[in-house]
């Protein structure tokens, strides 16, 4: 995630890592009942509740929480700050991915983009900064302030010590002891590390003044009594949060009535276990919603990081897919942006894992994406070459389009027609310019060459009869099959070759027709041809066996290197089909031939495969 800034782990207090119930205290007896455990774990304390956070709809509304926090007189919670930080930038990265991707569609290049800088990511940064300084301020003072209490709490103690010595003693000092409770209850947080001692210490001298005091049995009645009405009082308390929704409001307001209960004093031995026994099942009750509600957290979260892994693992399979033509990477494009829409509606991963795993995903499109950008920068680069190449085609024509020797101006036009039909694609819109701006040159000499050659239009007309009669002979010959029939149609290739031009407007049906019929021929002779040379081929294996123990092995890989050539050349061919413009008749035209040339090609891999498998069947015979 972007600039995420690491803030200190903040501390806990006494009364989140140590709340641990006092003692009754009775002036005969001294006993430890059973403690329940208020707070389970600090984790568990501070962990994060998704359900009750407030859920922010933009960046701005989380950074005026962020300043509140900066700015004010609140303590920042670690929790909070967090959980700001995370909210901010996955909206952060949402709409960056969100101009990207609308840079993309309305054409623009991968390559060119620049992320431009965001006023309010960093005036989030600063404001986070602020932040930090006042955490980090604030822990100082309070480990300042927990020791100075500590020193004070030492003090109190070593002052009930001395009053500890006889019970006339504890008669006379009474009133200075409940001072000293009361200025005990005044001091707050301790080192978490030091407060279970020294509240067992402050208990025990506590426990031994009250066994002192003898003077004033009333004035102890009465302090039993007050006791166990306050007491009473937190029982009822801790029993009505059972009803509170908020789980983890309940569980905060039972601390503090546990801080309560450990600050009274003890009440009358017959009812010391019998309201702590309350108390006690009263806390169980909070602890183990508290416990329940923390452990379907959890459990969601967990359900969440699986279902995050299972989209890395989707994404990263993608990425692994190899591309060979930009309908790849737009297909991939498609899905993978379908997985990031997907892990924005799955809620936070455990803690500990939430930033890894959105890390994991990240690098996964993050490779994707890279790659991409860098294939669409490589075709752009091709296509800027196609496009001087065509455009210097473009040129050549236009400086003969107005020339009057019509045989070797004509032949050089049909050169350069050959030639531009070589070069590879460009941008569609781009090529469909290019293509217009060079058939208006070409067309305008043929044209004029018409116009002035009226007599040839007779030797078209005679030219289009012989290229008529080549056909029918095709068609005969299709009929008849039969041996020599290659050579035969070869032949007639080379005769319907070598006649001239037709009349224009004849031109596109005869060649249809012309090259239906050589289809329909081709895919017969390929069938036999491939039949015959296959068989050929398994009849010479014994011979090339014989040549020497590696004879087999060395034609087998010839035959794999030319398969994977062949396999190249498809890829290819396959590949420029993808970009080829068939808008117009001449488009259409090259689009067929390429088709015949790819069908040809795809037949020869057939046979160059069914080869491989003779001379691996021969191996297993020779076995």
């Amino acid at each position: 995630m972007d600039s995420l800034e690491k803030t200190p782990i903040e501390e806990q207090t006494v009364e989140q890592n140590a709340v641990e119930t006092p003692v009754e205290q009775t002036a005969e007896v001294v006993e430890v009942p059973e403690t329940p455990e208020v707070s389970e774990t600090s984790e568990n304390v501070e962990a994060p509740v998704e359900a009750e956070r407030k859920q922010y709809q933009t960046k701005k509304e989380v950074l005026e929480r962020v300043r509140e926090i900066a700015h004010g007189d609140e303590a920042p919670q670690k929790e909070e700050v967090d959980y700001l930080k995370t909210a901010f930038y996955k909206l952060h990265i949402a709409e960056r991915e969100a101009r990207l991707k609308d840079y993309i569609d309305a054409g623009g290049d991968p390559e060119q983009y620049q992320i431009t800088p965001d006023e309010l990511e960093e005036a989030f940064k600063a404001e986070m900064g602020v932040i930090k300084e006042k955490r980090q301020k604030l822990f100082k003072e309070q480990e300042q302030e927990k020791q100075v209490n500590l020193e004070k709490k030492l003090a109190i103690i070593e002052k009930i010590k001395a009053m500890v010595t006889s019970p006339e003693e504890a008669n006379k000092s009474y009133k200075d002891f409940k001072a000293l409770q009361d200025e005990w209850k005044e001091i707050k947080n301790v080192p978490a590390e030091k407060a279970n001692e020294l509240w067992r210490n402050y208990q025990l001298y506590v426990e031994q003044f009250y066994d002192l005091l003898k003077l004033n049995s009333e004035a102890r009645e009465y302090d039993f009594k007050k006791n166990l009405e306050l007491k009473t009082k937190l029982c009822e308390a801790a029993e009505k949060l059972a009803d509170e929704p908020d789980v983890i409001s309940a569980f905060h307001q039972l601390q503090k009535l546990h801080q309560e209960y450990r600050e009274i004093g003890p009440v009358s031995k017959e009812l010391r276990e019998e309201i702590w026994n309350r108390f006690k099942a009263a806390s169980t009750v909070i602890n183990k919603r508290h416990q329940q509600h923390f452990e379907g957290m959890r459990a969601k979260e967990e359900d969440n990081l699986a279902k995050k892994t299972a989209l890395c693992e989707k994404v990263e399979a993608i990425a692994a897919e190899e591309n060979k033509t930009g309908s790849d990477w737009e297909r991939h494009t498609k899905e993978i942006i379908e997985l990031q829409a997907e892990w924005k509606t799955i809620g936070f991963a455990p803690q500990k894992m939430n930033v890894k795993i959105f890390e994991r995903f990240r690098a996964a499109c993050d490779d994707f994406f890279g790659r991409k950008a860098e294939y669409f920068r490589t075709l752009k680069e091709n296509f800027k070459e196609n496009a001087e190449k065509k455009r210097a085609l473009i040129e050549k024509a236009k400086a003969l389009q107005d020339s009057t020797e019509w045989k070797s101006t004509g032949d050089k036009l049909i050169n350069l027609q050959k030639e531009w039909k070589t070069i590879g694609m460009v941008p569609k819109k781009l090529g469909d310019q290019l293509w217009e701006e060079f058939l208006g040159a070409c067309n305008k000499f043929f044209e004029a060459r018409k116009a002035a050659g009226g007599g040839t239009r007779s030797d078209e007309r005679e030219n289009l009869e012989k290229k008529r009669d080549v056909i029918e002979r095709l068609k005969a010959a299709a009929e008849e099959a039969g041996e020599g029939l290659q050579e035969k149609v070869q032949q007639l290739v080379e005769e319907y070759q070598a006649i001239g031009h037709v009349p224009f407007k004849e031109k596109d049906k005869l060649y249809e027709e012309y090259h239906a019929v050589l289809d329909k021929l081709y895919k017969e002779l390929n069938i036999s041809v491939a039949k015959r040379r296959l068989t050929k081929f398994k009849d010479n294996l014994k011979q090339v066996a014989e040549r020497g123990e590696n004879a087999l092995d060395s034609e087998r890989a010839r035959l794999m290197r030319q398969y994977e050539q062949l396999k190249q050349e498809v890829q290819t061919y396959e590949n420029n089909l993808g970009f080829l413009n068939a808008s117009s008749k001449k488009g259409n035209s090259l689009i067929d031939e390429m088709n015949r040339k790819v069908q040809k090609l795809k037949d020869e891999v057939q046979l160059v495969r069914e080869k491989i498998k003779a001379i691996d069947a021969e191996n297993a015979n020779k076995e």
